[in-house]
């Protein structure tokens, strides 16, 4: 992940497209900077028009949770991280608790939470969980294409 500026793009190594990781605190206005930062690099991305509406709800779900459901110490943040792969998008959220996320169901119909993880896996080609290799935590990630979660 990338501290410096907040934001760095280039190629990856083991990746066949660009891609982008940047750092976020821990708080609700974290979700619409990374809706921002998606936009900024779909922008640039062949194909990406066709990836912004659902790219778009799969990582504020992901940072939403991170920033709310996430058990970890005051001042910790989260990392988000896209890269574009094959006419893909692969959405990554870091945070630094082990906690596995857990789809919910919504009891009833006004319920305000209990559907984000339902959406993520509706939308994406495939999504799921492990721990962080450099350190302690996890990353929730998901592959979201043009064909949504079919």
């Amino acid at each position: 992940m990338v501290n410096k500026a907040g934001t760095s793009a280039g190629e990856s190594a083991s990746a066949p497209g660009p891609w982008v990781a940047f750092w976020l605190p821990r708080h609700r206005r974290s979700v619409g900077e990374a809706r921002w930062q998606l936009q900024n690099f779909l922008h640039d991305v062949p194909g990406g028009f066709d990836l912004v509406d659902s790219c778009e709800v799969v990582v504020s779900e992901l940072v939403t949770n991170a920033v709310l459901h996430a058990r970890v110490p005051k001042g910790r943040r989260i990392a988000v991280r896209f890269e574009s792969t094959s006419g893909h998008l692969r959405i990554e959220v870091h945070d630094a608790s082990s906690e596995k996320p857990a789809i919910r169901r919504a009891v009833c119909p006004d319920d305000s939470s209990g559907r984000g993880l339902r959406l993520v896996e509706a939308l994406s080609v495939e999504w799921g969980c492990t721990a962080r290799p450099e350190g302690i935590g996890k990353i929730v990630w998901a592959l979201v294409g043009p064909e949504g979660g079919e």
